[in-house]
């Protein structure tokens, strides 16, 4: 027997706030990068050293996976230590995002780094830990913790675009020229102070998750059900198999693929990534900041709206055709030249001081994501 709706919507809701803590920091501080990029000592090197930094910390999910195959480690205490450690570094970021050290005669932004480390690592250890501790609910609850990872992006962006830009502004003639820069409606530690703030909230709905007796009932193992349930809940997985292998080739869903297209599908799907996650974020201020700060502003804000709304438009209108997965791939690869050639043509590139190249180049960005 189910629970009552106002029960079950509480479990719905603590569900989607731990979906939130589980990338809004890196997501946030993506979109923090065009005000932060003004006042590090590493300019627009910063979303490179950025994207190397959450690279290396993918050795936590490597290490979590070593460590549960072989030591039995459970994905419940993981999660409390890397939520801590989230909260943690956003609050010590709000405080030191700006502090320098001399290293090897160079100011570098050393806290700012090391932090920004600690959160790619806590973010990259909750996709192979949220989703395990998910499974342990019933599976609708599994679709409203998807929802808060896409909030993940869409919360801080939303945010950045209220913050607004800090613009530099010209007084002045001639050699008295002058540059002032306007200050954003609020400030960067105050943004990160909102990271903190919401990986709060996520540590505080796992606590109860963990801990409530409505949220318990919704366990699946902890579940009492009939006969009748169990035997339809075999049906239904023995009808729906995420994979299995057949004479044909191997079957995800209700699509059957052979050796040949899987290839092509995991060829693509590194392609992808790779240029997403890894080449195009490292080029970003060299690709957006020729056009003045407020192109980077919205490429970076308005890339991290577009990426959920695309998944959750995926969720309605989905499609297995291999045609079409190629014409987006190659789409994508040709904006995405675009934007490299943008970055390499930097700090002088076309359109530089048009509206046209404002729109271009954001509107790449947003087709990127």
């Amino acid at each position: 027997m189910g629970l009552p709706p106002a029960m079950a919507l509480v479990v719905h809701l603590l569900s989607c706030l731990l979906g939130t803590g589980s990338w809004v920091a890196i997501n946030g501080v993506w979109v923090e990068l065009p005000l932060v990029v003004a006042a590090a000592p590493e300019g627009w090197l910063l979303p490179s050293y950025l994207t190397v930094i959450i690279q290396l910390a993918n050795l936590g999910p490597l290490v979590f996976t070593l460590a549960h195959r072989f030591g039995r480690l459970g994905e419940v205490g993981v999660i409390y230590g890397v939520l801590a450690l989230g909260c943690l570094s956003c609050l010590l970021l709000a405080f030191f995002w700006g502090s320098t050290s001399v290293v090897a005669g160079v100011p570098r932004s050393t806290a700012l780094l090391a932090l920004l480390f600690f959160l790619a690592l806590v973010d990259c250890t909750s996709s192979v830990t949220f989703l395990p501790y998910m499974r342990r609910f019933q599976p609708v609850y599994l679709t409203t913790y998807f929802i808060g990872e896409g909030l993940s992006g869409l919360l801080p962006g939303l945010v950045a675009l209220g913050q607004g830009v800090g613009t530099p502004q010209c007084h002045g003639n001639g050699s008295n020229t002058t540059g002032n820069y306007q200050a954003p409606h609020f400030s960067v530690q105050t943004f990160f102070l909102f990271l903190t703030a919401m990986m709060g909230l996520s540590l505080a709905s796992f606590i109860l998750l963990n801990h409530l007796p409505v949220a318990k009932k919704e366990r699946e193992k902890e579940t009492g059900y009939t006969k009748e349930d169990n035997a339809l809940r075999a049906k239904v997985k023995a009808e729906k198999p995420s994979m299995v292998q057949g004479s044909a080739g191997r079957c995800f869903g209700s699509g059957v693929y052979s050796r040949p297209q899987l290839a092509y599908i995991f060829v693509l799907l590194a392609w992808v990534n790779a240029l997403t996650n890894g080449v195009l974020p490292a080029v970003q201020s060299y690709s957006c900041l020729p056009y003045g700060h407020t192109a980077y502003h919205l490429s970076a804000t308005l890339a991290a709206l577009a990426n959920p709304m695309a998944c959750f438009l995926g969720r309605f209108l989905p499609s297995r055709s291999l045609v079409l997965l190629g014409g987006l791939s190659l789409a994508g690869s040709l904006v995405a030249s675009y934007i490299m050639a943008m970055a390499i043509l930097s700090p002088c590139p076309p359109l530089m001081r048009s509206s046209l190249g404002v729109i271009l180049i954001v509107s790449s960005r947003q087709f990127e994501s």
